[in-house]
């Protein structure tokens, strides 16, 4: 944006704008320093410098500026805001220095500033612990934004006592304190708009701020987020008729019952009560009293009942999202057949019945959540050359009772960005077309009972979280998923797939998550896995697969990632708005940058569904998801028939939490290398045929919470019983008869007790766990020679047990003849 004049003898103010440019001021030159010299003859009255990269320095020449209205946000200053000269900026009228770095209490001589009307401060980290002085002088201040900074509200809003003019007060995101008793104070203004959410406090349940008791022009009132506690401040709604959006979402209010009052309030668009503690019904008036609703937001509540009826008949876009609460019966007809739908959250309820197929034929659905209730029977047949399907762009009927086959007409819900079936009893094979639904990001139907082969998804290009655990599938993997790319997670594990895996899983460049656990996988571990150095989490356990690991697993970084964890970040989904003008503005505020136009309101925030991971680790099984799964890794590779030894090369794994190599044939010895992986916590080797000592580097391994050596030929002292040593018993150990040392009860300095030295790198019959079984063998067989000897040295020499001993075998041959022939006969 480059400088536009309009010369003040017509009657229009001077405009100086360098918005987002990376104007930097350079004393005595450049582009900023012109506008400076020239402000005499330009008789600036709006200059505009936001988004730019300016520091303090680079602002003393706006020191002695006649300028009514100044944007310096979202620029680099920061320490203590020195006003110095802005004091002397007596004609402003709107001052903006928001998103910046500046810190400690405003100045008193901002109080200087008495014309200003519009201030906005947000995004600092400015602090306050009572009435502010400096504010408390600007009257005539309109809009007031002390959102994200460190101030200590309500305290602060003393400082607006007698402000007559404030119409909007955002305060969200700073410290929330107990509001003192006295002295009691009763202002001057009637705000329209109040946004006080997400403040944080040490306060287990905080009280409503008093100075609401005296409003009755409220618009907008936003109080999320504040662990709030009480009643529901639903008195609100009966001193403010004309408010259009009341949002409580994330207090602890108790409600036993949900009663509004019962004037019809024609103005109101959103109601957001959920994530609190409400119970009762949903008042079956609710639509009459608002009856112009647009949104309305119940959930995670204890509400219970049936969804009142008249939900259906509410006009415009409509939102409704009643999940998480304990509501029962069905769907109402009239809800179902509702075309203003545009999001329906039912989820996690005790809701049943079939669902009505008019529901997948609303015209404006987008979202529908159905998951987590009892609804049963199969899915409804519709005719796609008669019906127009819904555009919906997330469905999840997850976790339910349905049967029966996918109906082919779901692959041509042509919007759809993530469908959920699991936890179903549905049936029959997969349809190919789900793959290839243009936009598809997640497909999961697990846990079913589908048959038949993969469906053939070769060549997909959208689908990035493909989940087909826990079904009855069959068959090769063939080319089902080749060139793949922009899969992240492909689970198909608890199948009956045969075959070894295909090579061509090197070409699936963005897979985060392999998990082929429970099938017939034969065939060695393809060494293109190496390819995939973005691989975090590897599940392979429990095959019939063979060979050697490969070393080049060791390629993997095995670093946290946002794609793994998210789908949200796949919907290109933005949130719904309410918007309205709630403030008188003033000519000037018409006519620059500094008046509000708009006051947006959050919705609905797009509600995907959460991508999980099952990963057993720690000796149980966990389900991943969010955050933790950004930054989960491991590898499992047990239950199998590998063979070889562990490759040192492994070690060099350093991000891997959980290594799981137990059931199976591996030899030689643990390598010491594994001290360096940092961060595992959970290390099982047991179950094979590993030799040597347990390394004692191994004791570096701070963050190990499971480690399992057990059923191997492991032999030594083990490690000293410190750092996370000294949290594992015997159990850890089991199993290997020449271990020894604490928990085990066996001595390392009873005699006969094995050599707790390292073993030495020669080709010794000891070092390689062999020296113990050879002994014994060696020892056995002389044993029995000898005894065998001395038995033939006694008959030879003594003639009387000589006898009794060729009568005893005589009498044997002839017992033994008889009952022969008795049994032939």
């Amino acid at each position: 944006m480059g400088l536009c004049g309009f010369h003040k003898r017509r009657g229009i103010p001077m405009v100086v704008m360098y918005e987002e440019m990376g104007v930097r001021g350079v004393p005595g030159g450049g582009v900023w320093a012109t506008v400076v010299e020239a402000r005499g003859d330009l008789n600036l009255e709006e200059l505009d410098l936001g988004g730019n990269r300016l520091k303090n320095n680079d602002l003393t020449y706006i020191k002695g500026l006649s300028i009514k209205s100044l944007n310096i946000g979202g620029n680099l200053l920061q320490g203590s805001i020195d006003i110095g000269g802005w004091c002397d900026l007596r004609k402003l009228k709107v001052l903006d220095i928001s998103e910046n770095a500046l810190e400690g209490e405003l100045p008193s001589c901002l109080a200087n500033l008495s014309s200003l009307y519009h201030l906005d401060i947000s995004g600092n980290q400015f602090i306050g612990n009572g009435a502010s002085i400096a504010l408390a002088n600007l009257t005539l201040l309109r809009f007031v934004s002390l959102s994200r900074n460190l101030f200590e509200v309500p305290y602060f809003f003393m400082s607006f006592a007698n402000h007559s003019h404030l119409k909007i007060l955002s305060c969200n995101q700073n410290k929330l304190v107990k509001e003192p008793t006295i002295p009691t104070w009763v202002p001057k203004f009637q705000i329209r708009v109040f946004h006080l959410s997400n403040c944080t406090t040490k306060e287990l349940h905080n009280e409503v701020p008093n100075f609401l008791y005296y409003q009755y022009d409220l618009r907008v009132i936003d109080l999320s987020y504040n662990n709030f506690g009480g009643k529901a401040p639903l008195w609100l709604l009966e001193n403010n008729t004309r408010t259009e959006a009341f949002l409580m979402k994330g207090n602890s209010f108790i409600n036993r019952d949900l009663q509004f009052h019962s004037r019809p309030n024609s103005y109101m668009s959103v109601v957001d009560l959920s994530e609190n503690k409400i119970q009762g019904q949903i008042p079956t008036n609710i639509c009459s009293i608002f009856p112009q609703l647009l949104g309305l937001n119940l959930s995670n509540n204890i509400l219970e009942g049936n969804i009142p009826p008249c939900l259906g008949s509410l006009d415009f876009d409509f939102y409704l999202d009643l999940s998480h609460n304990q509501l029962s019966g069905g769907i109402p007809e009239k809800l179902a057949k509702c075309d203003e739908l545009v999001f329906l959250g039912l989820s996690n309820n005790r809701l049943s019945g079939k669902i009505s197929p008019t529901i997948f034929s609303l015209q404006k659905l987008n979202f529908l959540y159905l998951d987590g209730n009892n609804f049963d029977g199969r899915l409804p047949s519709i005719d796609i050359t008669i019906v127009r399907l819904s555009p919906l762009m997330v469905m999840d009927l997850s976790n339910n009772s349905l049967s029966g086959e996918l109906p082919r007409w779901m692959s041509n819900l042509s919007k759809l960005v993530a469908l959920s079936l699991s936890n179903n009893q549905l049936e029959g094979s997969i349809p190919r077309d789900f793959c290839h639904i243009d936009g598809l990001k997640v497909l999961e139907l697990s846990q079913n009972n589908f048959s038949g082969p993969i469906p053939f998804c070769s060549g997909a290009q959208s689908i990035k979280h493909l989940h087909l655990n826990r079904n009855r599938l069959s068959g090769t993997l063939g080319n089902a998923f080749f060139n793949c790319s922009s899969l992240v997670t492909l689970d198909v594990s608890e199948n009956q797939l045969t075959g070894e895996i295909p090579n061509w899983v090197g070409t699936l460049s963005t897979l985060r998550v392999l998990h082929l656990k429970a099938n017939f996988f034969t065939g060695e571990i393809p060494i293109e896995l190496c390819k995939l150095s973005s691989l975090s989490i590897i599940v392979l356990s429990q095959n019939n697969l063979s060979g050697p690991i490969p070393f080049c697993l060791s390629n993997l970084t095995l670093e946290p990632n946002d794609e793994k964890s998210s789908t949200r970040a796949y919907l290109a989904i933005t949130s719904e708005f309410i918007r309205g003008d709630y403030r008188e503005q003033t000519e000037f505020e018409m006519s620059t940058f500094g008046g509000l136009d708009e006051v947006f309101v959050p919705l609905f925030i797009e509600n995907p569904i959460d991508e999980k991971v099952d990963y057993t680790t720690k000796r149980a099984s966990y389900i991943y998801k969010g955050n933790i799964l950004k930054y989960m890794s491991g590898i499992d590779l047990s239950c199998n028939r590998l063979t070889g030894e562990i490759p040192i090369e492994i070690g060099n794994l350093s991000e891997i939490r959980s290594l799981n190599l137990s059931h199976n044939n591996l030899a030689g010895n643990i390598p010491s290398t594994f001290s360096r992986l940092n961060k595992i916590e959970s290390l099982d080797l047991s179950h094979n045929n590993l030799s040597g000592i347990i390394p004692i580097e191994l004791l570096e391994l701070y963050t190990l919470e499971v480690f399992n050596v057990s059923y191997n030929n492991l032999s030594g002292s083990i490690p000293s019983q410190k750092s996370q040593f000294a949290t594992f018993d015997g159990s850890s150990y089991m199993a290997n008869p020449f271990l020894c040392g604490p928990p085990l009860p066996k001595d390392c300095n009873e005699p006969n007790s094995p050599s707790t030295t390292a073993p030495n790198a020669s080709n010794d019959e000891e070092e390689s766990g062999l020296m113990d079984k050879y002994v014994f063998q060696v020892t056995f067989f002389v044993s029995y020679i000898i005894v065998l000897l001395v038995i033939v040295a006694i008959l030879y020499i003594n003639p009387y047990w000589r006898r009794a001993w060729f009568y005893f075998v005589e009498h044997y041959i002839k017992t033994y003849r008889y009952f022969i022939e008795d049994n032939l006969l």
